[in-house]
């Protein structure tokens, strides 16, 4: 039996990680600004906002041998602020960090993103973990993720005895998943630009899930790139949802985001081309050989089964 605190616990992640959770013998803590839905009886809630002093507090009470960081604003709520952002991913996670170096936290499970590999001409395709994290400053997420992943190499120089299994996770499908990537997928014609494939990878909810189970429990420490087999180009996925694609020159596209969004038109500005240029592809070697589990879904098995759900 292993004591595992959460937080973020009651996000889509969260939920899907303690139904893999139920039943194991694990005494866990789910803490977040509200409850879990359905929360099983082995479980317990413990509010936690990882913007105050809630994370430093809660875990020296808890003392957890292992805490799974989930926290984090992936889909910026309308009115968020970029300031407000930085004070859940960055100065969030530094307070349970140092909470969990604190308390005598044997292990630290962190949620980072492919996208702190930033969007970049030069990545290689796949990207693998020794790839330098160069997320973009004008991304607030990417960036974000790159200072996150630059104090965690920060702290494991200087606090060897808390083991990290930091997870770089691709785009996270599975029934009933609708975000900002999402959304592009329910547009009538989906946005490409020239001379760029625009590549998804996905990771089926449930496979991260069970990801990070073991990574809590009996899986190596370390960095991990997180995403099913292979990946889907626009014309892709286009494909399956039998939609045409609108490809646009890059300056074009450039030229009207940079218009549009000072007149409100758009939420986008100019910066979002290299989102859709320069994808990143990761690399799942090191997750199937040495983190020990191989995806129970591919990339297009994901988007297939999400589809579905979504009624597409």
């Amino acid at each position: 039996m292993t004591r595992i605190l959460i937080t973020g616990a009651a996000g889509m992640v969260g939920r899907a990680l303690l139904d893999e959770l139920c039943g194991k013998g694990h005494e866990v803590i789910a803490t977040d600004l509200r409850a879990p839905d359905r929360l099983d009886g082995a479980v317990r809630f413990s509010p936690m906002d990882v913007t105050s002093d809630d994370p430093g507090r809660v875990i020296a009470t808890e003392r957890p041998e292992v805490i799974v960081h989930l926290a984090s604003i992936v889909t910026p709520p309308k009115g968020s602020t970029r300031d407000l952002e930085y004070a859940v991913d960055v100065d969030g996670t530094r307070k349970v960090l140092e909470a969990a170096i604190a308390a005598g936290t044997r292990r630290i499970v962190v949620t980072s993103s492919g996208a702190a590999y930033g969007y970049h001409a030069d990545n290689p395709v796949p990207l693998h973990e020794d790839d330098p994290v160069r997320g973009n400053t004008e991304f607030p997420y990417s960036h974000h993720k790159r200072l996150v992943e630059e104090m965690l190499a920060e702290a494991r120089q200087s606090f060897p005895a808390l083991e990290q299994v930091v997870l770089r996770v691709g785009t996270v499908l599975g029934p009933g998943t609708e975000n900002q990537i999402t959304a592009l997928f329910h547009k009538p014609r989906l946005l490409a630009l020239q001379g760029s494939d625009s590549p998804f990878v996905f990771i089926w909810t449930r496979d991260l899930a069970r990801i990070l189970e073991r990574a809590a429990t009996d899986g190596p420490a370390g960095i991990f790139n997180v995403a099913g087999d292979g990946a889907m180009a626009v014309d892709d996925l286009a494909r399956e949802l039998n939609k045409p694609v609108l490809r646009l020159p890059a300056t074009l596209l450039k030229g009207a985001l940079s218009v549009a969004k000072p007149l409100g038109l758009s939420r986008y500005g100019p910066e979002q081309v290299r989102f859709l240029q320069y994808r990143p592809v990761l690399a799942n070697d090191a997750l199937k050989q040495k983190f020990g589990y191989v995806p129970e879904k591919s990339s297009r098995e994901v988007f297939a089964l999400w589809k579905e759900a979504a009624g597409l």
